[in-house]
């Protein structure tokens, strides 16, 4: 069943400030606990990626030096039959009949000695380009090893710290939605504009020393009388975030 929440014009303002600030307060936890954790999820999933890819570039590998196998394999054969072809003209040459044949029978000689010293070539080449492959594989294997190393002390470390903030972090998380349903949809939408668009994700602060607490500007005398009368919500004029008065501070708690 769907919450209702309180209308606005039932809830005081004072009353909708607590609210807000005891919901930044929540929220600043929260954050502090995602600091904590610092790089580390991104971390991990750049090893996930780049490990994702070594494996993809090893598949590959292995396939063209497979194929560079068969090439060769192939070669072999063509060869073994170049030569077949080879002895069988020789052995036609000692039956011919004119030198019209005789010459005939080595110039197929000679075309076969040719495509032997092509299969030769590609040999070679074909076995350059598999020790080349092998050493790329090599490489990405011992890459792959660390990465993979690297990825196990990050991931253990990230559900070490997941491990003992978890049920804080939960708890805070609860917290947040049970203040968020005393605060109306318009105001809460601003909040989270505002936390979204600060950079240290402070949206209510506090005037301290007569200044914003968020981006520290002077906030007139006049002004900050409006602030401390709690009637109605006041936002600095230079950063935008809501301001709040000491009271409100010193009577909020987690």
């Amino acid at each position: 069943m769907e919450k209702v929440k309180t209308h606005e014009a039932e809830i005081p303002v004072e009353e909708r400030l607590r609210a807000l600030y005891s919901l930044q307060l929540v929220d600043s936890e929260i954050d502090k606990i995602k600091t904590l954790r610092g790089e580390l999820p991104l971390e991990v999933q750049d090893l996930e990626d780049e490990i994702a890819g070594l494996e993809t570039r090893l598949g590959n590998l292995r396939d063209e030096v497979v194929n560079l196998d068969k090439a060769i394999v192939k070669k072999n054969i063509e060869i073994t039959e170049a030569e077949a072809l080879i002895k069988k003209y020789e052995e036609q040459q000692k039956n011919v009949r004119n030198n019209r044949e005789f010459d005939s029978l080595s110039k197929e000689i000679e075309y076969q000695n040719l495509e032997i010293e092509l299969y030769n070539k590609k040999i070679k080449e074909y076995t350059v380009q598999t020790e080349e492959k092998k050493v790329l594989i090599a490489e990405s294997e011992s890459t792959l090893a660390d990465r993979k190393s690297d990825l196990d002390n990050k991931r253990k470390e990230l559900d070490e710290i997941i491990s003992d903030t978890q049920k804080e972090e939960e708890g805070l998380y609860k917290k947040s939605e049970k203040i968020q349903d005393l605060i109306e949809d318009r105001l809460l939408t601003a909040y989270k504009r505002i936390r979204s668009n600060a950079r240290n994700g402070l949206a209510v602060v506090p005037v301290q020393r007569d200044a914003c607490g968020g981006c520290f500007n002077q906030i007139p005398p006049q002004r900050q009388l409006d602030i401390k009368s709690r009637k109605k919500i006041i936002v600095c004029e230079y950063c935008g975030r809501i301001l709040v008065d000491d009271e409100i501070i010193s009577e909020s708690h987690l």
